[in-house]
This record gives structure tokens, sequence and C-alpha cells, in this order.
């Protein structure tokens, strides 16, 4: 695959040819006959890239759906199967496709096998299950528990460790083949060697201004979720650093010609049915979203071969996290980035999301004097957004950022 890029192109350039290919890879693979696999966004992917399985992602797939104004159709053959629209989305969006087969973004071929982990959700459980019933396909799960303390147990840790030698073994009974622990070993290199690469890429938002706006984060995304077993990946984060590097380094600011007057996180999943949208009122206003949980969530970062790592990794991440452990990782980040502000997506989607956001706003208000403002949406399900609220909601948080800098500018004053 490594031909189909090279060093002269742009990342963007490299984004769009790579997630393409992950994609159309899969769809000529089933046609000789070979096995595709479904795989939730953050379950280990090295196995199934050990065994040479091909593998896309559903809620990947649900994103270019909803972005192209597609998921309505899907959405309500969904509900009219008899899914609540209460469920998530994407899992109604992705259930639906797997009757019809149709989308308005790019075919994605039906799985022979699917691989889920829990650490983002307990919905994804119920969903895989459906597919793997409905289809009479394997099902392969990695059980992540919660971490209720804030330090991740060592318990937990040996519990998902010794999980990974039956997904092993089932795969080994899926494909008939021994599995090769040194193809093993240098596919976890590239995985964690990509994560890194991802995470100093995004890291770059801490510049000012950012040379990077979170709403392109959210396209290169695509890259980390689908293809992190694979050195194509870490080859287009570098070259995305390199390029943020440039811009950093000449003040050119991520809002592409506008000026950066604010600062903000988001906290919670893009709407992605209107990601212009929410990209241009915040634009309007010279706020750039240079804070975001998605760097950390795929930081998967471990030692290969050390399998107790990789399995931390996997425990450890974003929404897997206790309260004071999902508070402390905003924390970091708004310092970081250095945000006056934080925008939280209530997002009908995800109740693991939207359950806790009260809490950690109230806290991060009390502890860190930032501004917050909230706004009705969903990740797939137009139907739950109102330009109109986010419009008022973002000019609300833009006037209590600007009383916030006129009162510290006071007091500066006033020390004078």
């Amino acid at each position: 695959m490594s031909s189909v890029i090279n060093e002269s192109m742009t990342s963007r350039e490299m984004l769009d040819i790579l997630v393409a290919k992950n994609m159309e890879d899969a769809r000529q693979a089933k046609k000789r006959g070979e096995l595709v696999c479904w795989s939730s966004s953050i379950a280990p992917c090295e196995f199934c890239e050990t065994m040479g399985i091909h593998t896309v992602y559903p809620e990947n797939h649900v994103v270019g759906i909803a972005a192209r104004k597609g998921a309505p159709e899907l959405l309500q053959y969904a509900e009219a199967k008899g899914y609540s629209n209460d469920i998530c989305g994407y899992a109604r969006a992705n259930l639906a496709y797997m009757d019809v087969q149709y989308c308005v973004s790019e075919e994605m071929p039906l799985p022979d096998l699917v691989l889920l982990c829990n650490n983002i959700c307990e919905t994804l459980l119920k969903w895989y299950e459906n597919i793997a019933y409905e289809l009479h396909i394997p099902l392969l799960i990695v059980d992540v528990p919660y971490n209720h303390d804030n330090e991740i147990t060592q318990e937990n840790v040996d519990y998902v460790k010794a999980q990974f030698g039956r997904i092993i073994e089932q795969l080994e009974e899926i494909t008939g083949k021994a599995f090769d622990y040194d193809k093993f070993n240098e596919v976890m290199k590239i995985s964690s060697e990509n994560a890194k690469a991802w995470y100093e890429a995004t890291s770059m938002c801490s510049a000012e201004p950012s040379p990077l706006s979170g709403f392109d984060m959210f396209n290169y995304m695509a890259l980390i979720v689908c293809m992190r077993g694979k050195a194509e990946c870490g080859m287009t984060f570098r070259k995305l650093k390199e390029e943020l590097e440039e811009k950093a380094k000449n003040k050119i600011c991520g809002l592409k010609g506008a000026e950066e007057k604010y600062r903000i996180m988001w906290d919670g999943i893009a709407c992605w049915p209107y990601l212009s949208h929410t990209y241009k009122v915040l634009k309007n206003y010279g706020v750039n979203m240079t804070g975001s949980t998605y760097p950390s969530a795929w930081a998967l970062m471990y030692t290969p071969g050390n399998l107790e790592e990789l399995a931390r990794a996997y425990t450890g991440m974003g929404n897997n996290l206790s309260m004071q452990g999902q508070i402390d990782l905003r924390k970091s980040i708004i310092k970081d980035t250095k945000c006056e502000g934080v925008i939280m997506h209530m997002n009908r989607s995800c109740k693991m999301c939207d359950f806790m956001q009260y809490e950690i706003g109230q806290e991060l208000q009390d502890s860190m004097g930032v501004s917050i403002t909230t706004f009705d949406g969903d990740q797939a399900d137009p139907r739950n957004y109102s330009k109109a609220q986010y419009e008022t909601r973002i000019a609300a948080l833009v006037e209590m950022m600007d009383e916030k800098k006129a009162m510290k500018q006071e007091e500066e004053t006033d020390a004078e």
C-alpha cells in the first residue's frame, strides 16, 4: 500500500487516498472470499491485523453517511424495524445498512466476524450481538471493566490481558492458521508508533495561534480509527506534524483566513450532520476549537510484545475512566491547549458522555473558571439539532469569555 502515497503529497492527500483505499481493499478482499471484520473503533486492531483479516469500522462508516446527510433514511428504516430512536444513532444506522446494503457514502462489505471492545460504551455489546446473530457469524469480545477508582487496578488489567489468549484461539479457529507472534510484535510496534505520531501531531493545537482547527482534526481521526495498525497511518501523521510546525512557525491559524480570538475545548463527539454549521458559527466569532478528548482516546502507546501494557492501554482510555479521571483529563486538555471556554455537545446518542457532563462542567467552572455552554445535538441523527439554539449558545459563550477577559484586564490594571 505504501506505493500509493509518497512524501511529496500533503497529509490531506495521504488521508483521502488511504481512507478510501482501506475500504476498497476490504471490498476486493470480500470478492476474493477473504475474511472481513467489522470492529468497534477502539478495539485491539493488532490481532486481526496480524492474521491478515481486512477490518472496517461501522462507526467510521456511519460518520461518512451522516456527514453526507444520508442518515435519516437508514434511521427511519431501523425504527420501522423496531429499534427505538433512543438507541445510539451509529448503531441504528449501521443495523439498517446491514439490511439494505446501500448508502450515500462508500459501500462497506458485510462482515465474516465482528470484534468489539466495550471500553467506549455498553451499547456496543447489544449492537454487535445483533449483527452476529442476524448474520450468523462469530462474535469476538474484549470485555473491559469500568474504572470506578482513580487508578486502573491490576485486577482489571489482568482480566483484560487474560482475554487476549481467547481472542487468539478464536482467530486461529476462524482462519485455520496459526497465530504469528513475530508478526504480532511488528504490528504492535507499528500501532504504538502510529498512536504516538497521532498524539504528537494533534498536540500542535497547543501553539498560539493553533495551526490546526479541531474540526480538521475530526477529519484526520478517520485514519487513526481505521488504519492504526498500518505503517502508512504514521507516515501521514508525521507529515501532518511537519506541516503544522511550519504553520506554527509562521503564525498561521487553523481557522483558514480568520483570526483566532478565542480558544475552546469541544466536549463530546462531533455533530456530524451539521459539521459545517457548527464550524462556521465558531469561525465567524474567531473561536478556534483547540481542545478535544479525541487525541488521548487513540494515544494507545505501549511496549511492543508487552501484553500487560497492551491491556492497560485499552483499559485506561478516555470513556472508561472514572468521574475524577474524566475531570482530570479535561483539566489537562484545557490547560495544555490554553482554552478559555468549553462547548459541551449534549449528544442524544451518547448517554455515556451526557450523564457525566453536568458534573464535569460544574467542576471545571468551579476549579478553573472557564466559561461553559451546552447545546443539544446528535452524532448521526439530524432531528436532534437546532441551528438557532446552537447559534444562541455560542453567542452566549463568546459574551461570557469577553466578560472574563475584561474582568481580568481590569484586575491587572488595578494591580499596577
